[in-house]
């Protein structure tokens, strides 16, 4: 039997990418594939093949229905391969589907000064995706394995490029970029989290600004600023990012 789908999960649980193994599980009559021939679906690309066709097709479509919807429990799917689903076999068909690699949280990070290293570092070790943007390509020094660094001319197209329920971290170099960042942010309003450094002398005047650019007082209260959990006390960047991390793990814990 062809082990080429260990290999491939094993690739996809090294980048963190959700997928889903289907298995033939049994079949009678003619069928395009023999039981237990593999295939993986991912988000964007497959793997291997059940033997094409509009069986295949149909599966990819429930496998990625799976994906979008979070879905954590296996289930099995039974296909008569005849005209009523465009196949020519005439046999029938039992597929397993099994989401094997959950979603990991999206997270953006705006800003590669100071803390927004620190912050990328810890959270480089833990299970998500970091995109980490900022104007300037030179401070985009060591960055960890696995991290997308993006050198944006303007960081609000990484805002309009991010998938739903991902977590936004702003802390830019620049309070004007902050103010336009938090604003479109909040304009898309289907975030996971969404977190602004600084004061509360900050935050109060952020919201009198977003609020003169139609943001309400439902938004508003969305946005954590000052960020981060308030009992981890401190003002080194290390410890800033300790406690952005904690309460973005505390966040993702609770969604899953």
């Amino acid at each position: 039997m062809n082990d080429e789908w260990i290999s491939i999960l094993m690739q996809l649980r090294e980048r963190r990418e959700p997928c889903v193994l289907l298995t033939l599980l049994a079949d009678k009559g003619s069928v395009p594939r023999n039981g237990g021939t593999k295939m993986v679906v991912g988000l964007e690309q497959t793997w291997l093949t059940l033997g094409g066709g509009n069986l295949e097709f149909q599966c990819i479509a429930m496998a990625r229905e799976m994906l979008a919807n979070h879905a954590a429990v296996p289930r099995s799917e039974h296909f008569n391969l005849g005209a009523r689903l465009g196949q020519c076999c005439g046999g029938m068909t039992t597929v397993l589907f099994e989401p094997l690699i959950q979603p990991q949280p999206q997270i953006i990070v705006f800003g590669a000064g100071h803390v927004g290293k620190a912050l990328v570092s810890l959270l480089a070790t833990l299970p998500c995706h970091i995109t980490w943007v900022d104007e300037r390509s030179e401070q985009f020094t060591d960055v960890p394995a696995g991290v997308k660094a993006l050198h944006a001319e303007d960081p609000l197209d990484a805002v309009a490029a991010a998938a739903a329920q991902s977590y936004f971290i702003v802390m830019t170099h620049h309070h004007p970029r902050d103010l336009e960042l938090a604003e479109a942010i909040l304009k898309r309003g289907d975030y996971r989290y969404f977190g602004l450094i600084g004061s509360r002398t900050k935050r109060q005047r952020f919201e009198y600004r977003l609020a003169g650019k139609g943001i309400n007082s439902g938004q508003l209260n969305a946005m954590r600023c000052p960020i981060g959990l308030p009992d981890v006390k401190g003002k080194l960047p290390a410890e800033i990012a300790v406690a952005i991390a904690a309460e973005i793990i505390a966040v993702y814990q609770t969604a899953s």
